[in-house]
């Protein structure tokens, strides 16, 4: 019973790249300059574009762009995921994580939780936090029972973590051994314990939004069970796909439709088309940015219901929902992205050593395929926006500083809104009040680009270098990171 994250079902909808893309400007041969211009305004117009207010302001629009050499996805979430796996980084290192503004991935029996709020059909099962709690847990829902590591990340089954259990001393000797279990660099400290199913058949379903379209996806096969991505890939004949548009909403005809194209057998397909219609709700009135279910099981009872859960909440949403504080509590957060967070900046730790500074998406996300390019690795991403501070430049930069992993610190800002005088006030103010502990490589360009340079110039040393071209920072910044 696999789990797929968000960044799962992104892979999948690359994998059947068949939806139309947004226009954006053809991407020419540039200097470096004209690359940051043409990124940034790629960025601008996301930002222009943010919100799409349809079907009582739930459905957020992100166009996706490419940008430098190796085609980085900037849309809000599966962008930065996206450049984390072009950068060949383990899902452990960056699921369960979550920015300013970004998503919440809930547990299973969070999710299953969640989908009870909505009507959607899941196996009784309770929390246990230890080994006397998991046998006691047991005891109530009755067995035979299945014990679940509960970790945000897939692959429980393979490494250990789901087990059956028929009796008391089954169900100690496997909560004995999967709570303080290391999967993918999860260590499992929750337990979920739930009757058993007896399976007939398992499926696959979820909804989530198709940003280069614009509208909601709903994916539904009768290969459930397994990795989905894989059956994308191996048989996508397998995989309906179905565009909501969500000032329409997704009505029972079109439920049933789906449930038909997918070949689900005729004697539940109503009862499946309700479910994808609860789904359907789940998803859009409890604002996910993923509602999926795999396995969505046929028992051979003749009845359909949620065997797992995986469920990511948008938390652009929070301040309409208070019941989530009991879900932010739980969350697994970088402390770099706590202390971001902290600071009100839009930042993504990755696991490279080079630190990254830029003022806006688009150029932050060319920044990080151009130290690609140039054969290092991001520490991370951190966008200061387009009105950035002296203040805000100064904490960017103590932010950055305070990763160990960080060896150099590439600042790339292209002054529109931004000004480049006050940016370089900000790195004065910066190196004043911290021992910064990595040489930074700054590129100052646009607006008011002489009048910075000239405040820099009495701070150029070592541990300041200016570069003209973007180009030629990201390999000085990779050099000084590489010698270190």
């Amino acid at each position: 019973m696999e789990r797929m994250s968000a960044g799962g079902v992104m892979a999948v909808m690359a994998v059947m790249a068949v939806m139309p893309q947004r226009s954006w400007p053809k991407r020419p041969l540039w200097s470096a300059t004209s690359q940051a211009e043409w990124c940034r305004a790629a960025g601008e117009a996301r930002y222009r574009r943010t919100v799409l207010r349809a079907r009582q302001e739930r459905c957020l629009e992100y166009p996706v762009c490419t940008s430098g050499t190796s085609g980085t996805r900037m849309d809000k979430y599966a962008g930065i995921r996206t450049q984390v796996r072009r950068q060949n980084i383990k899902a452990s290192e960056y699921e369960g994580t979550r920015a300013l503004g970004a998503d919440v991935d809930l547990f299973e029996y969070q999710g299953k939780q969640y989908f009870e709020r909505y009507g959607i059909p899941v196996s009784e099962g309770a929390v246990a936090d230890t080994v006397d709690e998991a046998v006691q847990a047991a005891g109530r829902v009755g067995y035979p029972v299945v014990v679940k590591a509960q970790v945000k990340v897939g692959g429980r089954g393979k490494a250990g973590g789901v087990k059956l259990a028929s009796s008391p001393e089954e169900v100690k000797a496997h909560a004995g051994n999967i709570l303080g279990m290391d999967i993918k660099g999860h260590v499992v400290e929750r337990l979920w314990v739930e009757h058993a199913t007896d399976i007939a058949e398992e499926w696959y379903a979820g909804f989530t939004l198709d940003r280069a379209a614009q509208l909601h996806l709903l994916m539904l096969s009768t290969r459930g069970g397994v990795d989905i991505e894989e059956v994308a890939r191996s048989e996508p004949d397998a995989l309906v796909r179905v565009h909501v548009d969500p000032s329409e909403g997704f009505t029972g005809g079109q439920a049933l439709q789906a449930v038909t194209d997918a070949g689900i057998d005729d004697s539940v397909r109503s009862e499946t088309a309700d479910l994808l219609v609860k789904l359907y709700r789940c998803f859009v009135e409890g604002d996910c940015d993923l509602a999926e279910i795999n396995p969505l099981v046929l028992t051979t009872e003749s009845k359909v219901h949620a065997l797992d859960a995986k469920v990511t909440l948008d938390d652009n949403a929070g301040f309409r929902h208070p019941e989530w504080a009991e879900f932010v509590a739980t969350e697994t957060t970088d402390i770099r992205e706590r202390r971001a967070k902290e600071r009100g900046l839009n930042y993504i730790g990755l696991s490279g050593d080079v630190g990254i500074i830029a003022n806006g998406a688009g150029l932050a996300m060319s920044t990080l395929d151009v130290v690609s390019q140039a054969g290092g690795s991001a520490a991370n991403f951190l966008d200061i926006g387009g009105g950035a501070s002296a203040e805000l430049m100064a904490s960017a930069l103590e932010l950055i500083n305070s990763d160990p992993s960080v060896k150099s610190i590439l600042v790339n800002i292209f002054g529109g809104i931004t000004r480049c005088d006050e940016i370089a006030n900000g790195i004065v103010e910066a190196m004043s009040r911290v021992d910064l502990k990595s040489p930074i490589v700054l590129r100052l360009d646009g607006t008011n680009a002489a009048a910075g340079r000239e405040i820099l110039a009495g701070h150029i040393s070592d541990r300041l270098v200016a570069m003209r071209t973007m180009l030629d920072a990201a390999a000085r910044a990779v050099s000084l990171a590489a010698d270190r």
